[in-house]
């Protein structure tokens, strides 16, 4: 059986996963930002300094993913962690100027890689893969 044609739903939205993964990381390649970083920095750059906690909330993610990330992040210059001026205790994270600088490009070479997927899955298809990605997160979310 072809891998595509298994029956598991969990399987296939996997599956495709990783193809649209491979798409946009390769579109994004110039910037030196992978799309699974992309969400963060834009998280940070509407939202300004935030706890870890707070960004794991927002982009619902596990806080050990998320960390691993952000110390790649931070290592590259996108990112800095610095203590909460509310309480101590707590490290708040911020982008860069260089964070900022190549979120800018990254997600001008996002907005050619969302055309060139519309371009190839159609306009309407890809609006509608959209809705229903989110009404499958729905139907599960616990």
């Amino acid at each position: 059986m072809h891998p595509t044609k298994v029956p598991c739903y969990a399987f296939n939205a996997r599956h495709a996963s990783r193809h649209l993964t491979q798409f946009y990381d390769q579109m994004l390649l110039p910037s030196g930002v992978r799309i699974t970083q992309l969400t963060l920095l834009i998280m940070l750059m509407q939202k300004g300094p935030m706890s870890i906690n707070a960004l794991a909330q927002s982009l619902e993610m596990d806080r050990t993913t998320l960390g691993r990330n952000l110390q790649l992040l931070e290592r590259d210059g996108l990112l800095e962690m610095m203590r909460s001026e509310q309480d101590r205790r707590r490290k708040d994270i911020q982008l860069t100027e260089q964070g900022l600088k190549q979120l800018e490009q990254a997600l001008a070479l996002w907005r050619d890689a969302q055309a060139r997927f519309e371009e190839r899955f159609g306009v309407e298809r890809a609006a509608r893969l959209l809705e229903e990605l989110r009404a499958a997160a729905a139907a599960v979310e616990t």
